[in-house]
């Protein structure tokens, strides 16, 4: 993908030098080897241990080489070699912990049937062990992945088939979110531009109508063919569409029209003969809820008591460095539109609302926030502050007070609030966080609206696990100190 003089994005439809199936193999033969790593570290650890300490019996080395030599095949019969799932750490990870908690469960189940006296340690200790070994390799071969796909290789080929609008939006996101792993190539709408000069969509050229979509593959050497909702394409014709990209092996996504929504929400059922999907609504109170509440007062409690000193330095840091209280508050809107006071350490001078009115020609902000790259109101101290979230330590006391979530919607001013349009305000329907997936994608770099789309795909999935992947990437997200101004 190249950029023009107009700084649109033009894309090459050349293959790179990577074939999609070269860097493919290479991936799982890479996973291949380093499954068979992980189990020589786990078993083979667990025999030597167990040699030293003088409570190994010899018999039980031939079984540590079976399981040893099995786990990679383990691991292929739980789809964790399966292309569609290269480069997905979701899949993968499942994959992993699948093919751990059977091979255990056989073992177990074997040991017990044939009165065989199987050391305990290998189902209790040796499976956990592998496991954990298992997802760290994989977590730092998807990371790698990553950073491959960040510098334009081993992406798949794609091409987008809808409207221009909704084709558009397809493609400014995967340029956003490289580590996806596609690129699209061509485009096909359900008409071709008249105008020649039309013939480009975000940079991407548009090489037919729906009834091209096959010679377009072919032409483009595309991998993936991508299809967004558009009355135009009825069963028929996207069955007929399906039949001739199986010929070429070509991978068929669709989209649906109901956009932000998670897989775990969503599943298939045949009625009458059709596929419905069916749509759960999101958990928005009830049980998970009050674990969520609970999980994150006892992880705030926590946080305060091992950050104390931590809090206590940068007191001194604001205190000894420019006039003022350490401590800055603030009204913000909580869950439901109920106002609460936000605390976070000071990091602008004492009159920066006064200085705020004489800036604002200077705004650099999105549209509704506020924001300039160089403000003049930051305090040297409070640049190192806001640079690694430093300052929004203080909202620890909010989550334990139960104002606000550990992860969640961005808080918003009661002003911003006043801006918001109907579809806005869903993201009131939860308590704002200290963290979120507004924090991990790219915080203040962010546009308005990418930051609304981000939290209400937040409020529209929220599960305790997307909460701890949040958390983890934010350590990520905080220590770059990207988009943080």
């Amino acid at each position: 993908m190249t950029a023009v003089a107009d700084g649109e994005f033009r894309t090459d439809v050349s293959r790179a030098p990577w074939d999609h199936n070269e860097w493919e193999q290479g991936y799982v033969l890479s996973a291949v080897l380093g499954d068979f790593a992980c189990s020589v570290v786990a078993f083979g650890g667990l025999i030597a241990i167990r040699m030293l300490t003088s409570v190994f019996y010899w018999p039980e080395l031939p079984l540590g080489v079976l399981l040893i030599l099995f786990w990679p095949l383990a691991v292929a019969f739980a789809g964790g070699y399966e292309s569609h799932r290269v480069g997905d750490g979701p899949d993968e990870y499942r994959s992993v912990l699948r093919a751990a908690a059977a091979m255990a469960s056989l073992v177990a189940i074997a040991a017990y049937v044939t009165q065989t006296p199987v050391a305990r340690s290998y189902v209790m200790i040796g499976f956990p062990l592998l496991a954990l070994v298992g997802l760290l390799f994989r977590y730092g071969l998807r990371k790698r992945l990553h950073r491959r796909r960040a510098k334009g290789e081993c992406l798949r080929r794609v091409v987008a088939v809808g409207h221009a609008g909704s084709v558009a939006d397809l493609v400014r996101q995967l340029r956003r979110e490289r580590y996806h792993g596609m690129q699209v190539v061509a485009v096909c709408l359900p008409r071709l531009p008249l105008d020649s000069e039309e013939g480009m969509v975000d940079g991407v050229p548009v090489y037919g109508d729906f009834s091209d979509v096959a010679e377009v593959v072919t032409k483009v050497s595309g991998d993936a063919v991508a299809v967004l909702a558009c009355p135009e394409l009825d069963g028929i014709a996207l069955r007929r569409m399906a039949w001739r990209l199986a010929e070429t092996d070509t991978d068929l996504f669709m989209a649906s029209a109901l956009t932000d929504v998670a897989g775990p929400r969503t599943s298939v059922r045949p009625v009458a003969g059709l596929p419905l999907l069916h749509v759960e609504h999101p958990d928005l109170s009830g049980t998970r809820q009050n674990i969520k509440g609970a999980f994150d007062r006892c992880v705030a409690s926590l946080a305060l008591l091992l950050l104390s000193p931590l809090l206590c330095a940068i007191v001194l840091m604001i205190r000894r460095t420019s006039p003022g209280p350490a401590l800055f508050t603030q009204i913000r809107v909580g869950k439901n539109g109920r106002e609460f006071t936000v605390f976070k350490f000071r990091t602008m001078v004492v009159d920066a609302e006064r200085v705020k009115r004489d800036l604002a020609a200077l705004d650099e902000g999105n549209g509704v926030l506020f924001k300039m790259r160089n403000d003049p109101r930051i305090t040297g101290v409070g640049s190192w502050l806001r640079r690694y979230s430093l300052d929004e330590l203080p909202q620890l006391l909010n989550v334990v007070r139960g104002d606000m979530s550990l992860v969640g919607p961005r808080p918003p001013l009661p002003a911003e609030v006043a801006q918001y349009g109907t579809d806005v305000h869903r993201r009131l329907v939860v308590k704002p966080g200290m963290t979120g997936l507004w924090q991990v994608s790219g915080r203040s770099d962010l546009s308005w609206e990418e930051s609304v789309r981000l939290d209400l795909r937040y409020v529209e999935n929220w599960s305790l696990t997307l909460d701890l992947q949040i958390l983890w990437k934010t350590w990520a997200a905080v220590i770059r100190g990207t988009g943080a101004y």
